[in-house]
């Protein structure tokens, strides 16, 4: 089972394209079942062959009576029928057991966290407009709550991808799949004052302080990133002149939410959460929103028009005399 575990997340990597969050999450579930496969068959881990459908019922009761919540113990159910689905594909099982496992009734969706049109104004404007870095922070920032991005499409996004006259950027979302964002005049000009700068760190004229290097020294980086058509670099770049991470960008995140005093829960997803959020509030059209999300069902997308009403039904509570 273990090899073919393997095979499967190797399978969402490179044919799926999933994020690198996506697939830990696969991995820690299909790890737990697998933990359980050990206990049940009595100190070894069968072939994912040899489980059942009464084996995986025995598995999302065991979760329910350990007090799981019904959102986690659905996940996990879903990165089953996921991974026996890929097994029939991949030929190592001749049938999905996990198909006829119904979820647990009553699954509430939490509700997401965002951030105020005052909170995100704070936030995006921490970063320090006199040092490079500081600029390309600010960029990020912006092109994060400008488009809705995840995090791991913020990182994807390469120079070919922008078409800044048109505010128009390509997006590579999830399994692969691409969508069009938009650029607001904000993030348009956070932008174009980092390109310069950009420019000289892609061009080894600048080290990884933001500081000038001499001329004998830019030779180095400048014919490394030389062998790389432009269309294909990255529009954010680390210190060194590669590809910023995602990690790196969390990371950077943290940074500003100290100095700010923002709430801690505060994500990199928290600026796609506010992103549609906002939109919504303000009278956008929800199938609209759902296209700029890249989110397949509408469904997904209708988790913030609840936020919306609870905060409408928070105010009505404060200021309606006969309230409560």
């Amino acid at each position: 089972m273990l090899e073919s575990i393997i095979r499967f997340l190797q399978y969402l990597n490179v044919e799926r394209n999933y994020s690198e969050l996506t697939i830990k999450s696969y991995r820690e579930d299909l790890e737990a079942l697998s933990e359980y496969m050990f206990d049940l068959f009595g100190g070894r881990i069968p072939d994912a062959a040899e489980i059942t459908a009464v084996q995986l019922r025995g598995y999302a009761a065991a979760m329910q009576e350990a007090g799981y919540a019904k959102s986690t113990v659905s996940r996990r159910l879903a990165s089953l029928r996921s991974f026996f689905r890929f097994g029939l594909r991949d030929g190592f099982v001749s049938e999905n057991p996990a198909r006829a496992i119904h979820n647990p009734t009553n699954v509430r969706r939490k509700l997401p966290f965002f951030l105020s049109t005052e909170e995100v104004g704070k936030l995006l404007t921490a970063p320090p407009g006199n040092d490079p870095f500081g600029i390309r922070d600010r960029a990020i920032l912006e092109v994060m709550y400008s488009a809705g991005l995840r995090i791991s499409e913020l990182t994807g996004i390469n120079f070919g991808d922008l078409d800044l006259p048109s505010g128009i950027i390509r997006i590579r979302g999830k399994g692969r799949k691409e969508r069009l964002g938009l650029i607001g005049s904000f993030a348009n000009k956070a932008l174009r004052h980092w390109f310069p700068y950009r420019k000289e760190l892609l061009e080894g004229r600048m080290d990884s302080l933001g500081r000038e290097l001499p001329a004998a020294r830019q030779t180095k980086a400048g014919a490394k990133n030389a062998k790389t058509a432009p269309a294909d670099l990255p529009i954010f770049l680390n210190k060194f002149g590669g590809r910023i991470t995602v990690r790196s960008v969390a990371r950077m995140l943290e940074k500003y939410l100290q100095e700010t005093g923002l709430d801690k829960r505060t994500t990199p997803h928290t600026l796609r959460h506010s992103f549609a959020t906002h939109l919504l509030n303000e009278g956008a059209d929800i199938r609209s929103v759902q296209e700029l999300l890249g989110h397949a069902s509408l469904s997904t997308t209708q988790i913030y028009t609840h936020v919306g009403t609870a905060i409408l039904k928070s105010a009505y509570d404060k200021a309606h005399p006969r309230a409560k």
